[in-house]
């Protein structure tokens, strides 16, 4: 169903937020279309465990004439579970063909985190989709440069201390950046992502299955797209290594760098929001 638009210029956008049937999956696809349209929608995928909504400071710093697309991946946010695991070489196309359905010829694809992984591999499946790519604070997969274990461990098993005291310690930790000096700029991002892990323990789960023995280091060079990779100097998940990688791999990648950690996206939503956005509409 249409959702009335509460967003800041909810007199220029309508926000849809319903659940769209691809392939026989229901996934929660929300669409924010503003009256006068500037350049191709932006897909936006978002990381492991947390539903859409958390990356809203991100997509309310964007402009808003462009188009935006977001959905929550199977047993996430508001995607019903499916009983069967998948995989991010078969997901890939469903969100293909859910770009198909939603009447787009091109895309530009924003990729966060796990949305990351899936961007690369829809770029690889259906270069003729993505016109332009965004890779932030994303990995190339099994052949990466892997967080320490002492990150790896908080973050496959993520347990949230009762105290927040040590919640908090365990959040700065895993994200780094501003979380570690300014928590309380994260306080939401975080409860989001407690939130969501709580109620989707089995799409968390699913969503880490997707990605065993994925990699996508052999086939960069099939990517196309003009892309820019944004990584974080402080991310204790991803280490700044694998934009390198990355970067190195697509033909012409632009990486750019910022101090910031791996909720940067959203603690310094303006910042990077304004480098995505000067990269999308360069001629």
């Amino acid at each position: 169903m249409a959702c009335p638009s509460t967003t800041p210029n909810a007199e220029r956008l309508t926000v849809t937020d319903e659940l769209v049937t691809v392939r026989g999956r229901r996934l929660r696809v929300q669409v924010r279309r503003p009256q006068s349209v500037s350049g191709p929608p932006l897909l936006v995928l978002n990381g492991i465990g947390a539903a859409l909504d958390l990356l809203d400071p991100f997509v309310d710093a964007l402009p808003p004439d462009r188009e935006i697309v977001r959905l929550d991946p199977p047993g996430i946010g508001g995607s019903p579970n499916v009983l069967l695991p998948y995989h991010l070489t078969t997901f890939a196309p469903v969100v293909g063909d859910l770009v198909t359905a939603l009447d787009h010829g091109r895309v530009d694809v924003l990729g966060y985190s796990w949305g990351g992984e899936l961007a690369q591999q829809l770029a690889v499946a259906r270069p003729a989709q993505v016109r332009r790519l965004v890779l932030v604070a994303t990995t190339t997969g099994a052949l990466s440069v892997p967080a320490s274990p002492r990150v790896l461990s908080r973050f496959f098993l993520p347990r949230r201390p009762d105290d927040p005291a040590a919640a908090l310690a365990v959040a700065a930790d895993l994200y780094g950046g501003t979380v570690r000096t300014h928590p309380e700029r994260a306080a939401a991002a975080l409860e989001s992502i407690a939130g969501s892990l709580h109620r989707s323990r089995r799409g968390y789960a699913l969503q880490l299955a997707a990605t065993v023995g994925w990699t996508s280091l052999p086939v960069l060079r099939l990517i196309r797209a003009p892309t820019l990779v944004v990584a974080g100097d402080d991310d204790p998940i991803i280490p700044p290594l694998n934009a390198t990688i990355l970067g190195r791999g697509i033909p012409d990648a632009r990486v750019v760098h910022h101090p910031g950690g791996h909720l940067a996206i959203v603690t310094e939503a303006q910042e990077l929001a304004g480098a995505v956005e000067e990269f999308l509409a360069a001629p």
